[in-house]
């Protein structure tokens, strides 16, 4: 049903616009990337793309479970699905078919609805040894009646041996857990969080230390450019222009910003080559036959070159919260560019709700120590950790791991996808790269921190509803079974009927589906 809801979410035709302007309606299939798609009022957003003219206010609600529409205007991404409310949207498409959001929603949920939880294993085990208990209940209790019951003796024996058996039949206990785990990841992703596997699930709840990348999960991820400060005897736009010129091979946020800046000056970028980007420190390449290097100053020591000349000035502009990256041009400082990213709105809300949960919030960052401090206090943050590189990332989880600690890792970006593939829980930002997003077990769609709460809520009724499901069936089988072998009828003269051990079967299988089921209204 979770399943079927979603894909009733997506329109059957989207409205093209060709190359000479003209309109029409297509079907879905026929949508390709980079397609200009008119969205009007009332109407759905066909497919995932970026807004290239109009402005509206976009109901996510469906994918997101944020009640509130969000206004989208030119450049702004839109998710395939979504109810486009009061203006008239072009979108260009970017994701189509099974690369959409919902369809990778889909394909989610179907996943976690098939994985076993590690409860359920221990519950398939314990059926293995009460399937062989019970057959040996019900041969003791047919030879029991047959020698030693009233006429006629072996009648009663096969009838309540047979009572046993079926009133035994492990039915509740097989479907404790996965009716659990099927109706909690219909429900989280209808709020926006999906979970990759069971596991994912019951682990959730266990976890008391989270550690936050800072770009595009603490903060909005769309960077905005501050200032370039030059060397002595250089020019601001010489080194915005190189810098700019490099950054085109990035995908990070801050060399968005970078890019955009120095196209909105009219400056003419140039063709990187041999463009290598070191995850999390900085990129290299070569620009116009001059070897760059662009970065924090963990690269700059990497190639060579001292940021002393401009630490007072880069230390001024972390204190504000900017990130700064320093250029190096064949073994030679050139300068610093500031960019500044803007934190959450939803964050400190977030980060409060986790604090009360009793969780350690530890930020780990490329950014400098001096930016990454600033943040952490006007957040609150337990542990600030700056200038870290993925491998730091890694050993850190590692480090807290080995004090005991269940560990959850949130973040968007390719530098973070080995320490959330090492995480007890990786919790991945839906706004963040498809790396990320592979390497996790969590999923927020909305890339918004509170999701993590709402999850670790799930996650506590999801295991709750198991044992309580897991205790019902044993408790039910605990009763069932001596009343079927006759054991009241030496003081009532009470018989159990194969019949009436049926019912009661299908009764205890259906309580447990029915309790289930309480986890889809929370």
């Amino acid at each position: 049903a979770a399943i079927k809801s979603l894909l009733g979410l997506a329109p059957k035709t989207a409205r093209r616009i060709d190359t000479n302007g003209q309109e029409s309606d297509v079907p879905l299939s026929h949508v390709h990337v980079g397609d200009l798609l008119r969205v009007r009022p009332g109407e759905k957003v066909p497919v995932d793309g970026v807004v290239v003219e109009g402005s509206s206010a976009v109901d996510e609600a469906m994918l997101t479970g944020e009640p509130v529409p969000i206004v989208k205007g030119p450049g702004d991404a839109v998710i395939g699905a979504t109810l486009n409310t009061n203006g008239a949207l072009v979108i260009r498409s970017e994701r189509v078919g099974s690369a959409t959001m919902l369809s990778q929603i889909v394909q989610m949920v179907a996943q976690a609805q098939r994985s076993r939880a590690p409860m359920q294993r221990m519950a398939d085990q314990v059926a293995g040894y009460f399937v062989m208990a019970v057959v040996g209940i019900a041969l003791l209790t047919l030879f029991a009646w047959g020698l030693f019951g009233p006429e006629p003796r072996w009648v009663y024996g096969l009838v309540n041996a047979v009572a046993v058996l079926i009133i035994a039949c492990p039915c509740a206990l097989g479907l404790a857990t996965p009716m659990s785990i099927m109706v909690a990841t219909g429900r989280g992703a209808t709020s926006g969080v999906l979970f990759r596997d069971a596991a994912a699930i019951e682990n959730l709840r266990k976890v008391d230390t989270l550690i936050v990348d800072k770009t595009g999960t603490l903060t909005e991820g769309k960077p905005s450019f501050e200032c370039v400060v030059a060397m002595p005897g250089l020019s601001e736009d010489e080194v915005l222009r190189l810098a700019a010129s490099l950054d085109q091979g990035s995908e990070h946020p801050l060399a968005d910003a970078i890019v955009q800046a120095a196209r909105s000056k009219g400056l003419v970028l140039d063709k990187p080559e041999d463009f290598e980007s070191g995850s999390g420190i900085g990129v290299r390449g070569q620009v116009a036959g001059r070897q760059l290097a662009l970065g924090n100053t963990v690269l700059m020591e990497q190639v060579g070159v001292s940021a002393n000349p401009l630490l007072a000035q880069a230390e001024a502009l972390r204190a504000t919260g900017a990130s700064v990256m320093y250029l190096a041009a064949d073994g030679q400082l050139q300068g610093l560019l500031a960019v500044s990213d803007a934190v959450k709105a939803s964050t400190p809300e977030a980060l409060a709700t986790l604090h009360a949960a009793g969780l350690r919030i530890v930020m780990a960052t490329g950014d400098g120590m001096t930016t990454a401090k600033a943040v952490g206090a006007k957040l609150g943050i337990d542990e600030v950790h700056g200038e870290v590189k993925p491998a730091d990332k890694l050993a850190l989880v590692s480090r807290l791991q080995a004090e005991g600690r269940v560990v959850a890792m949130a973040g968007d970006g390719i530098n973070d996808a080995p320490a959330l593939a090492k995480a007890d829980v990786g919790i991945a930002m839906g706004t963040g790269t498809d790396v990320a997003m592979n390497s996790a077990q969590v999923t927020l769609v909305k890339g918004d921190l509170r999701g993590i709460s709402t999850a670790r809520e799930l996650s506590d009724a999801t295991v709750g509803n198991m044992k309580q499901n897991l205790m019902f069936a044993f408790l039910y089988n605990a009763l069932g079974i001596p009343i079927a072998a006759g054991l009241l009828y030496p003081f009532t003269g009470w018989l159990l009927s194969p019949m009436i051990a049926a019912l009661a079967m299908s009764l205890s299988s259906a309580s447990v589906i029915a309790n289930a089921l309480r986890l889809r209204k929370g």
